[in-house]
């Protein structure tokens, strides 16, 4: 990653795919990892079709999910809600959930974690 200076001299980073941290989860699917702090965590995600993650939830990050193409579907606590693109839905920490893609077409989103969901994961069996 590049950093820049803009003419206050504060810093600033250029992250694309291309310069981020990325690792596989789940059923083969992809992880960039755009920002990375103890308060703040930016991913961009891809899920093929037919895949989903593991029942959990987090004590104390709150996540906000932003769908960039295709269609999720969030398991949450007793609710199922269906998430297209260009919507987003906001979960509240301790929130039971998992996002499955039950479309026939790839999914992308950015998940936006606050704090970082690092150490602070569950999974509920």
């Amino acid at each position: 990653m590049e950093w820049f200076m803009n003419m206050n001299n504060y810093a600033y980073n250029m992250i694309n795919k291309e310069n981020s941290k990325t690792y596989k989860w789940g059923d083969n699917c992809d992880s960039w990892v755009m920002v990375d702090h103890p308060n703040l965590s930016v991913k961009m995600e891809s899920m093929p079709s037919g895949t989903k993650e593991k029942m959990h939830f987090h004590a104390m990050a709150q996540q906000f999910f932003f769908i960039l193409k295709g269609r999720a579907t969030f398991y949450l606590d007793d609710k199922i809600e269906s998430v297209s693109k260009n919507q987003g839905i906001l979960i509240d920490p301790k929130t039971v959930h998992y996002i499955a893609n039950e479309s026939g077409k790839e999914l992308d989103f950015l998940v936006i974690s606050q704090p970082s969901t690092t150490d602070d994961r569950t999974t509920v069996t």
